[in-house]
């Protein structure tokens, strides 16, 4: 019986700590969200996005393509595309592994442009671990008929940053 005991207290502290992770990088993201951390690129760039869902690995966001992110022609600018895909990757895999993770290999597939003001849903999920390095897939589609708009790849190396001081950065 103590045996089970332990089990049963072990799997409730890791449970508590994926939710402390996942509380963590949630905090983090909306703190980049409304100004209060990191530069004024990253609040530009995320301006209007939504947590939809959110568990550990996995994430769901709704967003509606600001205006200051447009190109010339008025589509989303791939540049803060990519940057977005780079952020919702680092606060997933973050929710995952409870540390901060530095982007190594980041590979975007643009399979369609998409306009200001549009709809999109945005999805990420954790599909590797490798212990220090872990790999991401941020995935990006247009909201009622689901096509592909954009999928980043990212194969991201944990470091022994914190948050607060990757903020400062």
């Amino acid at each position: 019986m103590h045996y089970e005991g332990s089990k049963r207290k072990i799997k409730e502290s890791q449970n508590m700590e994926g939710r402390d992770s996942l509380k963590k990088s949630l905090s983090w993201l909306h703190g980049v969200i409304n100004g209060k951390i990191g530069h004024g690129l990253e609040v530009i760039i995320l301006q209007g996005l939504r947590v939809i869902h959110a568990e550990k690995g996995f994430m769901r966001f709704d967003f509606v393509v600001p205006n200051v992110v447009s190109d010339v022609d008025g589509n989303w600018s791939f540049g803060a595309l990519a940057s977005l895909l780079d952020i919702i990757g680092i606060v997933t895999i973050y929710s995952f592994a409870n540390r901060v993770i530095s982007t190594v290999d980041f590979n975007v597939s643009y399979y369609s442009t998409i306009k200001i003001q549009e709809h999109v849903e945005i999805e990420s999920k954790v599909n590797a671990n490798r212990g220090k390095l872990m790999h991401v897939v941020v995935e990006v589609r247009r909201k009622g008929n689901g096509e592909v708009i954009a999928e980043g790849k990212l194969w991201m190396a944990s470091n022994k940053l914190t948050f607060a001081q990757v903020s400062k950065l």
